[in-house]
């Protein structure tokens, strides 16, 4: 069996949460391959080699060696699309050989991350410890989750409601632990293709897919 590793370079360690997602999508669309799956943490270096976007994507690339390079920027207020200039540019200032060659895939949800991990009810609950909760949780319509303008402040506020637990011990929640939590225990993201940073997210992996078996 072939091997496939990735790296993921995102805005923050929150964000890690888009690993399962993004394995998912590379599952579904590749057979017979096991994958890699790696969240380049820089915390640790000194902040003279990551004090730009560009240094950024080196160090990511150097350190975290990969077949695939997924570069993550939150939409938030800024169009998808100036996200992904904004990646574009930086990707071709970095100066190493490594990246000649290396296919870059752009991430960029609407608003940020956590909209896409508010549609499924049964993982906010098992994330909150708290499965059979009876408090009712109002998720937001799926078709209307890329227009939230928070959706970060929606899902921890759904957390702490699914843990059932009292106001007090609700502030010491663990509520972005727990986000990552909920990524890992959902096991099928189809739904999100109604979504339409998703599904372009989707059809980019498929046309790399797509030419890489072409170039083999």
């Amino acid at each position: 069996m072939r091997e496939l590793r990735y790296t993921l370079l995102s805005d923050g360690s929150s964000d890690r949460a888009l690993l399962p997602i993004l394995t998912w999508l590379l599952r579904t669309h590749l057979d017979d391959c096991a994958i890699q799956a790696q969240w380049a943490d820089l915390r640790r270096l000194p902040n003279a080699l990551k004090d730009t976007f560009p240094k950024r994507i080196e160090q990511s690339i150097d350190l975290f060696p990969c077949e695939i390079l997924f570069i993550h920027r939150d939409a938030e207020r800024e169009s998808r699309q100036k996200r992904i200039d904004e990646i574009q540019t930086a990707k071709k200032e970095v100066q190493i050989p490594k990246a000649i060659n290396l296919p870059v895939i752009c991430v960029v949800p609407i608003r940020m991350t956590e909209s896409w991990l508010l549609f499924d009810e049964l993982a906010i609950r098992r994330a909150a410890s708290n499965p059979n909760g009876s408090h009712p949780l109002s998720l937001p319509k799926l078709k209307t989750i890329e227009n939230e303008p928070d959706p970060k402040e929606v899902l921890h506020t759904l957390l702490r409601n699914a843990s059932g637990l009292s106001s007090r011990r609700r502030q010491r929640f663990p509520v972005s632990e727990r986000v990552h939590r909920i990524a890992e225990l959902i096991d099928d993201f189809s739904p999100l293709r109604v979504l339409s940073a998703f599904n372009v997210l989707e059809t980019d992996i498929q046309q790399l897919l797509k030419q890489q078996r072409r170039n083999t």
